[in-house]
């Protein structure tokens, strides 16, 4: 049994102490570090020791989505878990756009949250289909990745390279481009909800990346996929 290593980035006393006694009853997980302090988070993940990030979004003694951000630039294979005292769509746009394996509200459960650190240390991702569905979230990732692709075209012309991708899985990141989730994917190409994530997993996989923001944002890099404007 491989050890999961966690840093906790939370700075209500109470809280993080909770996370902790819950992570450490897991027995597979070695919490590396409990921090706010954006130098110190940087440190520890980029020695290469670390596999997952807990980082509230509530913090007020430091910039949580600049944090991740930053984490993201120096490991980018430490998945991320979001922690947000209340539902907030600014902070879920900006954590799937940092590249946030998941994003949760404060009082999700002892065994939600453990089973969560473990799916997102295997390169999971677990942003809800019906969170990921709201039609604002949907457009504003879309137009980001539009941009994205946009910016790309400008500045590199060069010939595109091949993909180690099946033109299945192809297909199935143009849609997560659009903002689809996987139910919706798999009603569209007429295949299981579970062949979906099954592809995903693939891709993930193939591409080396955490999630599949990171997957779209590979793609329209190397010119696999492309976003037209809509009429």
């Amino acid at each position: 049994m491989e050890t999961i290593r966690v840093l906790i980035v939370e700075e209500q006393p109470l809280l993080r102490i909770g996370i902790h006694a819950t992570l450490e009853r897991m027995g597979d997980c070695e919490i590396v570090g409990e921090t706010t302090d954006p130098a110190e988070i940087l440190a520890i993940a980029g020695d290469g020791q670390l596999d997952v990030a807990l980082i509230d979004t509530g913090l007020t003694c430091a910039d949580p989505l600049e944090i991740a951000r930053q984490v993201r630039r120096v490991a980018p294979h430490v998945a991320m878990i979001m922690l947000t005292p209340a539902e907030n769509e600014e902070d879920l746009f900006q954590s799937i756009k940092v590249g946030a394996a998941a994003y949760y509200t404060r009082d999700i459960g002892l065994e939600e949250l453990r089973d969560a650190v473990r799916k997102v240390s295997r390169g999971e991702y677990l942003m809800n289909d019906d969170v990921l569905s709201r039609p604002q979230i949907a457009s504003r990732v879309l137009a980001s990745f539009r941009a994205l692709n946009e910016e790309e075209e400008e500045v590199d012309n060069t010939q595109k390279e091949p993909s180690p991708l099946s033109s299945r899985e192809i297909e199935i990141l143009d849609h997560i481009a659009r903002g689809r989730s996987n139910k919706e994917i798999a009603k569209v190409l007429k295949i299981s909800d579970q062949t979906v994530k099954n592809h995903i997993t693939s891709i993930l996989k193939k591409l080396a990346v955490n999630d599949r923001t990171a997957a779209v944002v590979y793609a329209l890099k190397h010119g696999w996929i492309t976003i037209e404007k809509e009429q």
